[in-house]
């Protein structure tokens, strides 16, 4: 049984990768194929790409995991896929694109929203989520493209998340897995599958139900991987397709933390906190927990909308001198970015940054910025740098107070994972904001772990989640909170951070009003 090898896909933001996993969790090789572009802006604030860019990056990072010579691909048993979330992809009759896919960076709004009539206008009045509902309209692609591009909509005969079009791509089948359900379309949270007729969401969101593909749970069988995508992939034919599940979801499962009480933070382009729940509890109101990894249950997750892009952005626009020398000494830049933030003490100084980069949904809302408070002349760029991880953190612990309110099971332990968790500095500052051990993940590719514990249950390999969890997660360092960090923190924490954004949100709404950044919700019509 030893012998056999289980094929995650990550089809991430940046990149994608093929990751060989034993039935051990060992991660035997890996290829990765990091995008030259990976979206395009025609007009400020979009973001798409072609959808057969990641049909071939994922073939061409197949082929680089064969060439590796450690992995052949005869000796797969099964497949499972990951993807980034809420990217949507148009298909006409033939299964051809119709359209670029809208990636779920892009910020275009709907401005002519449906109109859900009276008595639910009258419901959503008085429970105080009018603007809430109205964010949500605006975000829906659906609603954009039927106000902007309704001949795409109209020859749209296949609407499918990144996950669905790749899997279509792999086995010839539109069906994808409900753990990858994640997004503004019309999906029923709580019950985990489409919507009933007479559901709200159909008139918030009008759209044909038969546009959407055939929902499996996760760890279940979709497909065979078909003749043309073993010509194209080097995959065998035949070979099982398995439901993996989102990123976020497979990270927490690929992180072993399957009971409410295990907190896992994800360090990625998007920044989040979650736990798996068995009963559908909603972290924020009318901001659904999304499926799980585990089949029927649910993951209450609070994301910090940019995360550790802010890492990119920072480089980009400030690191400019440690780019230089990183390359001239053959290292890192964030390497170098590590000693930068290894100088400065705790609390940077004084120095606090809000990590609204990009608006929110509900919390933070539809007017958020980021903001930067508490320089003086002391304050340099390594300061800055620092601020700018401990805010992302911060607002992990803001997550985990939120998700601890709502489900009344605290958080007693954390595991931490994704690109972010890479840095020692990053995790001991988590284990101090947080006060409490946290633990890095052995593999540092959890979502992709998770994606292989998937097709391992789906394959038979092992009987369920748990046991394949229990067998091929395992913990890799933890770092231990500093008592003198955790009291700066902490009061930092309850005293600045957490009143930030109450404080300076009707200031958002005078930037909004005054600059039209970020773009207001559209008004019902």
């Amino acid at each position: 049984m030893c012998e056999e090898t289980l094929l995650a896909i990550d089809v991430g933001t940046q990149s994608v990768r093929a990751l060989a996993f034993d039935l051990k969790g060992k991660l035997i090789d890996h290829a990765q194929i990091v995008y030259s572009v990976p979206y395009h802006s025609p007009h400020s604030g979009w973001a798409e790409q072609d959808p057969n860019f990641y049909w071939e990056s994922l073939a061409e990072c197949c082929h680089k995991l064969w060439n590796g010579g450690k992995v052949a691909a005869e000796s797969i048993a099964a497949a499972a896929l990951t993807t980034q979330r809420g990217t949507v992809i148009n298909l006409d009759h033939s299964g051809k694109p119709l359209r670029p896919a809208i990636l779920w960076l892009d910020q275009r709004r709907a401005k002519k929203l449906p109109n859900l009539g009276p008595i639910w206008k009258m419901i959503f009045n008085v429970s105080r989520l009018s603007k809430t509902l109205y964010a949500l309209q605006s975000e829906a692609e659906i609603n954009w493209l039927r106000e902007n591009e309704p001949e795409i909509l109209a020859r749209t005969v296949h609407f499918l998340f990144l996950s669905g079009y790749l899997s279509y791509k792999l086995t010839g089948e539109f069906v994808d897995s409900i753990g990858c359900m994640v997004g503004y379309v019309p999906f029923d949270y709580r019950r985990q599958t489409w919507p009933s007729p007479n559901h709200w969401k159909w008139k918030a969101i009008p759209v044909k139900a038969d546009l959407f593909p055939q929902l499996v749970p996760p760890g279940s069988k979709m497909g065979c991987i078909s003749v043309e995508a073993a010509a194209l992939t080097g995959l065998p034919k035949g070979l099982p397709l398995i439901a993996g599940a989102s990123d976020k979801a497979c990270e927490v499962l690929g992180s072993g933390c399957l009971e409410p009480h295990q907190g896992c933070i994800g360090f990625g382009t998007t920044a989040t906190i979650g736990v798996n729940f068995k009963h559908y509890v909603e972290p924020i109101p009318l901001v659904p927990p999304y499926p799980s990894a585990n089949p029927g249950a649910y993951n209450l997750e609070v994301q910090t909308f940019r995360g550790f892009w802010m890492v990119s952005w920072f480089k980009e626009q400030f690191a400019l001198k440690e780019q230089e020398i990183a390359q001239k000494r053959g290292v890192s830049t964030e390497s170098l970015l590590e000693e930068m933030v290894a100088k400065v003490p705790p609390g940077s100084l004084g120095l606090i940054l809000q990590p609204y980069w990009s608006p929110g949904l509900r919390y933070p809302g539809p007017e958020a910025k980021g903001c930067i408070i508490g320089f003086g002349g002391v304050h340099k760029r390594e300061h800055i740098y620092r601020a700018l991880l401990e805010g992302l953190v911060y607002s992990m612990r803001e997550g985990r107070e939120r998700i601890e309110k709502r489900s009344k099971v605290p958080i007693t332990e954390l595991s931490v994972c994704g690109g972010g968790s890479k840095s020692d500095q990053v995790m001991q500052i988590t284990a101090d904001v947080f006060n409490l051990p946290v633990r890095r993940s052995k593999v540092i590719e959890a979502s992709g772990l998770g994606a292989a514990i998937l097709a391992a249950v789906g394959s038979g390999l092992y009987s369920d989640i748990e046991t394949a969890a229990r067998e091929m997660t395992c913990v890799g360092t933890v770092f231990e909170p500093n008592p003198k960090s955790v009291k700066i923190y902490d009061e930092l924490f309850k005293k600045v951070y957490s009143k930030t954004y109450r404080r300076l949100r009707p200031l958002y709404r005078v930037i909004q009003s005054v600059t039209g950044y970020p773009e207001i919700s559209g008004k019902i019509g």
